[in-house]
């Protein structure tokens, strides 16, 4: 179980005519898609929502602090993918260097992570689609009520993805400057009423929180017997946890490493790209939307950044933010789509799921699978009602950021032979410090988010004994034989020299 697979034979599969994938993206189709999964309705839902139960003017820097996690997860992400340039990203690493099992358990998390963010950001989609025509788009199905909204998203975006994703990266590149000039007219708007008094104080007394109690409490706040506490600084620290779901997915870029021309240079690029344009992007939304009112008057779990422009009688851009949060979740749902299709698709072709899933069709994309994520994903947002399911994505993300920042090291020392791209500065102190920032942030996730991680990963551990132990294409290898430079895969997946 904790065999790992050599990168060179991961290298290999890639030429596999019948799973081959195609090479068509750049380190600007990179960035964009980086962009394009970040930047979502969170810019305008999740800063104002997070600044007046949470943090106050002080959610900019909590933006900060999960930028600061996710930079220095993305300089261990770069060195992986620049080394091991094969689509499946922490789940391809892991199988280089923790071993099978571990490589399962990562992949069965970011399953999770996907499959949840799909569904709940094409909701969301939905609810703003709503929003803009001035009336629902779900109906009434005898006791459930379907989402047709969510649905026609991830219709859409599904079909993009089997045509190819050069043309879903084109689809993006409109969809992020839509999103990119509603978010600028916001900032040059909002910035005429700014002002400065309403920053102080910027980080608020604390406060009890009516929201932190029994299971719904953050696992810090239970271990420490503290409680659930409101700004101050455990607020802010707090509220770094919960601003990360707005940074989720920028790790997608990693998994597109299989179909970048130049991977080694232009997954850095875009990695390091998308982060430092949505981190400026988050932090001055938030200085203006906290300069614009007092945080005060943005409490509520329905308080947006439309709140904000409401209160000064703008209630026009309310459309407009629409019209941005429309574009911007589209794109989130599209490379969170192609997320999921490319972690699958890794984990299929080495046999840990059925291997038909891994062929790809004439446009060099995985079909089957393309249509299988969005059957299931549709279903799922058209009947389900996620609730505080939302936060499950989070913590998927941070386990896989976790051992991709902990791999680092390890395959430097396991494998310091093989050519690198691009080298982590500092190792093995970046490495710790990235691995150290998610472990903080996981502990302020809610425990009732913890406790249903850990039966999704009990889970996932019966469907690896039930069906992918017995598959794996590395068990058909003799055991103690690496693979050698000239092997061949045969019809039955076996190497031979």
């Amino acid at each position: 179980m904790f065999r790992t697979k050599s990168v060179e034979q991961s290298i290999r599969d890639t030429d596999d005519p019948d799973s081959k994938l195609r090479k068509d993206l750049t380190a600007r189709d990179l960035t964009i898609f980086g962009v394009a999964v970040v930047i979502g309705a969170g810019i305008f839902t999740l800063t104002a929502r997070t600044a007046g139960t949470v943090a106050g003017p002080a959610v900019s820097l909590a933006f900060v602090f999960a930028a600061i996690a996710c930079g220095l997860t993305a300089l261990c992400y770069a060195e992986f993918a620049s080394t091991v340039p094969v689509a499946g990203s922490a789940y391809t690493y892991a199988y280089a260097t923790f071993g099978e099992v571990i490589a399962w358990i990562i992949g069965w998390d970011l399953i999770l992570e996907f499959a949840l963010a799909v569904s709940v950001v094409a909701k969301g989609w939905s609810q703003y689609l709503g929003e803009l025509l001035g009336h629902q788009v779900t109906v009434e199905l005898g006791s459930l009520r379907f989402d047709w909204g969510a649905v026609a998203i991830i219709t859409i975006v599904g079909t993009l993805l089997a045509t190819g994703t050069k043309l879903s990266s084109r689809v993006s590149a409109v969809a992020v400057a839509i999103k990119l000039g509603v978010i600028a007219l916001v900032l040059v708007v909002g910035a005429t009423y700014f002002k400065a008094s309403n920053l102080s104080p910027y980080i608020p007394p604390p406060q009890p929180s009516e929201h932190a109690e029994g299971v719904r409490q953050s696992l810090f706040a239970w271990l420490t017997g503290s409680g659930g506490t409101a700004f101050g600084w455990f607020g802010l620290l707090s509220a770094a946890s919960l601003v990360f779901f707005a940074f989720v997915g920028f790790d997608v870029v990693a998994t597109t490493a299989e179909e970048t021309r130049n991977p080694q240079r232009d997954v850095p690029r875009g990695l390091f790209g998308s982060l430092a344009i949505v981190t400026v992007l988050y932090v001055a939304v938030s200085l203006i939307l906290t300069g614009m009112v007092s945080y005060t008057e943005l409490q509520g779990e329905n308080a947006t950044l439309a709140t904000a422009f409401a209160i000064h009688g703008d209630t026009w851009v309310k459309n407009i933010i629409s019209i941005g949060a429309i574009a911007g979740l589209s794109t989130v749902v599209m490379v969170m789509y192609l997320g999921q299709t490319r972690i699958l698709f890794a984990m299929s072709r080495d046999g840990l799921l059925p291997r038909s899933l891994a062929r790809t069709g004439e446009h060099g994309t995985p079909v089957r699978l393309t249509v299988l994520v969005g059957v299931v994903c549709a279903l799922l947002a058209g009947f389900v009602d996620f609730g505080t399911l939302e936060e499950m994505v989070n913590i998927g993300t941070l386990v896989a950021f976790v051992m991709v920042a902990v791999g680092v090291p390890i395959l430097r020392r396991t494998r310091p032979d093989l050519p690198r791209g691009f080298r982590v500065p500092l190792v093995p102190l970046i490495p710790i410090l990235a691995a150290v920032a998610c472990l903080w942030l996981m502990l302020n996730l809610s425990i009732e988010t913890w406790l249903r991680f850990v039966i999704w990963m009990a889970l996932g551990m019966v469907v690896y004994f039930a069906y992918g132990r017995g598959h794996s294409m590395l068990r058909r290898q003799p055991v103690g034989r690496a693979p050698a430079e000239n092997d061949q895969p045969v019809a039955d997946g076996t190497p031979v020299s």
